[in-house]
């Protein structure tokens, strides 16, 4: 989403970086191509006013003037600032007696239904005992969609057609009481655009069932135009925290930034995409770290050890570096990273110059690499995976066949595997520190 700004920030950043001691007017001149990237990127005039300000009181003075690296002062500075910008961490409240209501509010479009979704999700690896509530009489998909999340889930859905809302959502809490779920999560009607209407309706569920957490559910796509909405709701409902859906589209995300300064409401929540664990808990400072190209390790790493055998890994490492590493080991190790989720998000958490590197490529390009190179692998024997030396051309001819792909495929394949066992045996060789010392 915040690709572009991105890209401009570091171009900023590059000239800074190449004029070694800065001036006053150097970190002027700086600042003015950052306010107009941030502008661009559809930031709250206000938000981006007030950003710049605040860097520049820091970044004018002595300390960073006498820096040795007075460049790299002003990116810190520009980082701790913008983390100031887009608020704290604001976990979620679910203090009180058993069940505690979560209520989802927003306009139609925004997501809130996948949105509960995944939210159940992610409560129930936290242990939590959920139970889903179609509070939405008016859509009639929108109970049937909220079921067949239910089931992917193995989460309790209860819907009552007949009953207006306030009814439902009663009826809600004593079945999920019996029941022994410990949260109700209540995916409640949106209209098309803001109504009193939809307020009072929403209001007076509000009053009947005292959530202990409230979360409107904005489309970051709508831009600028989501902090409207955010003012529109929090004037009318005490609303404690955000949902910011489709993160992973291509608007430029000003919204995200300003929504916090603007309204006082907290962010929780990141969608990212259109699957049910595709939802991140809100962190500022990863955030801000994606947003300035930093990437983000932190999330890289909880993707990866949230689908990645830490035994079958480690097994897979002491092979990679005892010379043992096969097609068969390969092969497990591409379909682990395509578990973790797109490539281009994958991507797009690399830090520094990884990133750079990665996304010279086309993720799609990437996509079409991985599958072809696994349909390759699937269509050999095991004895060819264990022992690749011994694919001669007939045995290649008859793998590209299997796998719809050129013998040309098989022969970058066949390449590839090689490099890369060239690399563990230098990284093994090289000893303890092998990896800083190859790559620098």
């Amino acid at each position: 989403m915040f690709e572009n700004l991105t890209v401009r920030l570091n171009q900023v950043f590059d000239q800074l970086r190449r004029r070694g001691k800065l001036s006053e007017v150097d970190v002027d001149a700086a600042l003015r191509e950052v306010r107009l990237a941030l502008l661009e990127a559809d930031v709250h005039f206000g938000v981006a006013k007030d950003l710049i300000t605040r860097v520049r009181d820091r970044a004018v003075g002595a300390s960073v003037s006498k820096a040795l690296n007075p460049a790299q002062q002003v990116i810190k500075i520009v980082h701790e600032e913008l983390i100031g910008t887009l608020g704290n961490v604001a976990p979620l409240n679910l203090s009180g007696p058993k069940p505690r209501a979560v209520m989802l509010v927003g306009l139609q479009g925004a997501g809130k239904t996948t949105a509960a979704g995944k939210l159940a999700r992610l409560m129930r690896s936290a242990g939590e005992r959920v139970m889903l509530a179609a509070a939405d009489p008016y859509r009639p998909a929108a109970a049937e969609q909220l079921k067949q999340l239910g089931g992917r889930l193995g989460v309790d859905v209860f819907a009552a057609p007949g009953l207006m809302p306030r009814d439902l959502a009663n009826a809600a809490l004593r079945a999920a009481d019996d029941g022994g779920c410990g949260v109700l999560i209540l995916d409640t009607a949106g209209r098309s655009q803001l109504s009193e209407e939809l307020m009072d309706e929403l209001a007076g569920l509000h009053s009947a069932i005292s959530p202990a957490e409230t979360l409107l559910v904005l489309d970051a796509m709508t831009g600028q135009e989501a902090v409207n909405i955010a003012e529109g709701f929090r004037r009318r409902i005490p609303v404690t925290g955000l949902i910011m859906t489709k993160m992973d589209g291509d608007a430029r995300g000003g919204g995200a930034i300003s929504i916090r300064s603007v309204t006082g409401i907290p962010l929780k929540f990141l969608g990212t995409g259109e699957k049910l664990d595709a939802l991140e808990k809100y962190d500022p400072s990863r955030l801000a770290s994606r947003i300035l190209g930093m990437g983000d390790v932190i999330g890289l790493i909880e993707k990866a050890e949230s689908t990645i055998d830490p035994r079958s890994a480690l097994t897979r490492t002491d092979r990679m570096l005892g010379g043992a590493f096969d097609l068969a080991d390969w092969l497990e190790q591409m379909k682990q990273v395509r578990r973790m989720g797109p490539l281009a998000q994958i991507t797009d958490m690399l830090p520094g110059r990884l990133r750079q590197a990665a996304q010279k490529s086309d993720p799609q390009d990437l996509e079409r690499g991985f599958r072809a190179s696994e349909a390759i692998i699937n269509s050999m024997t095991l004895v060819e995976r264990r022992s690749p030396e011994i694919l001669n051309a007939s045995r290649r001819r008859r793998i590209a066949a299997g796998s719809g792909t050129g013998v040309q495929d098989v022969n970058r394949l066949i390449k590839q595997f090689r490099e890369a066992q060239k690399l563990f045996k230098a990284i093994k060789a090289s000893g303890p520190g092998g990896l800083p010392k190859l790559f620098g």
